[in-house]
């Protein structure tokens, strides 16, 4: 065991945000904490760190094991380049790259006795220079940079000149090679493409420490991770297995919970009628009956009501008019900025219906295509034509569509006049923004209050083309799965750019990649992508191939790849089948069992023994069966 939280508590004035959190990490495991925005995740990587002080709770790192500690927002001040910013992690090693250097200078006029000392100097910290990888630490630093998506080119700008998100990736380079036991880190995919964050995914899953991370990137999770710690209204929750397993758990645990709840409630409203209905009788034997079964509801322990699945955001996205088939045609498309192409003549067409994904590196321009489409700026060259009826709703990943010196209610009401106050109020308490929340000003919201406020602005457009830039951006994972369910529910046309390749996944159709300044189509959702992108993109740019080799070997693995895939999704759909009919066969039995229970209170067969006896077995012959069933029921739900 590397590090153990014990009965951590932590409260801000009334609200209690972690109540008796106990867990342990163990060195090399690999683990997440989840929870809605708000929950106390990032309080409590604060907490053990040591920046945040526990209200009570002992956090304990094992002897000699070192912590490295990555926050969201990042203020990096330094004069150096990125590269020396980096470098100076590594300054151990150019101490003793210098001290070998001035050993070997000093052996050159040294002899007898002080030179063999020197020799023995020499031989062990060489040793020691080795070990610690003191004549790869350059080529180290160059991966970890270009990892992370810094180009050579960028290696010599000075930290101070740099964004915010940049400066968070130098911070994140600097974690990683300082090597910690283990790592902990907040979020710390927000600044990265997705070439990046597959990168960071290896890593990480590599890394021959412990790591601790908070992440709504599922993908991401179901990749690292082997185990969850879950916040919860404040109770903290340990789950084995990646980020599906725990969502799989964490269903059936709160329908057990339910199960047993509504049991137990069934129960206690019985014993209340049989003890209202001993009192009636009115008799000494019958009151003494009643108050014993009064003394032992008094003692039973009661269940809790499992809470509420946390307030959802209420999104529905429908379009007012149904545009034409042929929604959006991009032709000979080319922007450049300050001499640098993003892309050139590129073209593309958009049909109704299709939900389409534009991903990319940064700085391939995919957020500009989206300002184009909309007017925002224009290009240097080619035609953006919408088809008939074509009506736009747009999502900012910046929000600049909202005014940061209205209130919420002001931003709706002044975008659509034609509310009126309830309206209104429905609208944001559909976005969970209720009471007073509704006179804040838009500029004193989190990034993930403003990016709800931009759906609500959203749903009320009735647009039938979306253009969404960064959507899921500052969203927990709930309000995600809302946002997903909505949009592939939603009959109009969808153009968006993600990040996130488990929303993709989740609701594209189509995916256009931008890259080497042209474009490339690829049908289907972001796993097909992965098994296409090496082939497709050597066909699209066949002039590229001594930069982009696609070997026999790997067209066959990625064959391979997805034949195992398929054979996994029909074992499953397979087990889904089972589960379903198990569970259909258990309604059946429960329903039967309830029925007989009914059959037993009718007077009329009370002294019909043979009938009884034939109730009586076949009660017991589904009780039996159903005893059967809850265990494959299990089995499979464990499969």
């Amino acid at each position: 065991m590397i590090l153990s939280c014990n009965n951590i508590s932590k409260s801000f004035g009334t609200d209690v945000i972690i109540k008796s959190c106990s867990f342990n990490i163990e060195d090399h495991e690999k683990a997440a904490i989840v929870g809605i925005n708000g929950a106390g995740k990032s309080t409590l990587l604060k907490i053990i760190t040591g920046e945040e002080p526990a209200d009570t709770g002992i956090v304990t790192l094992a002897k000699d094991k070192t912590l490295g500690y990555l926050a969201q927002q990042q203020d990096l001040q330094s004069d150096r380049s990125i590269y020396d910013e980096l470098l100076s992690v590594k300054q151990y090693i150019l101490d003793m790259e210098s001290e070998l250097r001035r050993i070997e200078a000093a052996m050159n006029s040294a002899s007898g006795d002080e030179l063999e000392a020197l020799m023995n100097r020499y031989t062990n910290l060489n040793h020691e220079f080795e070990m610690n990888n003191g004549y790869a630490y350059k080529s180290e630093i160059t991966g970890v940079l270009k990892g992370l998506g810094f180009a050579e080119e960028d290696f010599s700008l000075h930290v101070n000149t740099l964004s915010g998100g940049q400066k968070t990736r130098v911070s994140l380079g600097k974690l990683l090679l300082s090597k910690p036991d283990i790592i902990m880190l907040d979020e710390p995919t927000n600044h990265l493409d997705m070439e990046s964050i597959s990168w960071l995914e290896n890593y990480l899953l590599n890394y021959n420490g412990a790591v601790l991370i908070v992440a709504h990137d599922r993908y991401f999770l179901d990749k690292i991770v082997s185990k969850i710690i879950e916040i919860d209204n404040g109770d903290c929750t340990v789950f084995s297995g990646n980020y599906t397993d725990y969502a799989s758990k964490k269903a059936i645990l709160r329908n057990m919970k339910l199960k047993e709840y509504l049991n137990q409630q069934r129960d206690i409203k019985h014993q209340e009628e049989v003890i209202a209905k001993l009192k009636q009788f009115n008799r000494e034997k019958s009151i003494k009956r009643a108050e014993s079964r009064e003394k032992k509801l008094d003692k039973m322990e009661v269940v809790d009501k499992p809470v509420e699945l946390n307030a959802k955001m209420n999104i529905k996205l429908e379009p007012s008019v149904v545009s034409g088939n042929d929604v959006l045609t991009v032709t000979d498309l080319t922007k450049s900025f300050d001499g640098n192409t993003l892309f050139n003549n590129i073209s593309f067409e958009i049909k109704r219906g299709e939900r389409v994904a534009l991903i990319g590196n940064n700085g391939t321009g995919k957020t500009t295509i989206l300002k184009l489409i909309n007017g925002i700026i224009q290009p240097d060259s080619g035609s953006i034509y919408l088809g008939a009826k074509v009506a736009i709703g747009y999502y900012d990943q910046e929000h600049h569509v909202l005014d940061p010196d209205k209130t919420l209610f002001q931003e709706i009401q002044d975008a659509y006049p034609d509310l009126n106050n309830t309206q209104i109020r429905n609208t944001l308490a559909a976005f969970l923004f209720t009471d007073d929340d509704v006179f804040k000003y838009i500029r004193d919201l989190s990034g993930g209050e403003r990016g709800r406020v931009s759906l609500a602005k959203l749903m009320l457009s009735n647009a039938n083309l979306l253009i969404l830039d960064e959507p899921t951006n500052h969203l927990d994972i709930v309000s995600k799965e809302i946002l997903e369910n909505a949009l592939n529910s939603y009959t109009g046309t969808i153009l968006y750019v993600s990040h996130d390749r488990y929303f993709i996944n989740a609701t594209a159709t189509r995916i256009i990649e931008l890259t080497n300044q042209s474009i490339v189509n690829y049908i289907g959702n972001y796993d097909y992508y992965i098994e296409k992108r090496d082939i497709l993109t050597a066909k699209a740019f066949p002039d590229k191939n001594d930069k982009i080799s696609v070997s026999d070997s790997t067209i066959k693995d990625s064959k391979l790849s997805w034949q195992q895939s398929r054979e996994e999704q029909n074992r499953l759909k397979k087990r889904k089948n089972e589960l379903k009919r198990t569970e259909e066969r258990i309604a059946d039995i429960e329903a039967r069992l309830t029925e007989i229970d009914t059959i037993y209170s009718d007077p009329a067969i009370g002294s019909d023994t043979a009938r009884l006896m034939e109730l009586h077995n076949e009660s017991t012959s589904l009780k039996q069966e159903l005893d059967t069933l809850y265990e494959q029921w299990e089995s499979l739900m464990e499969e």
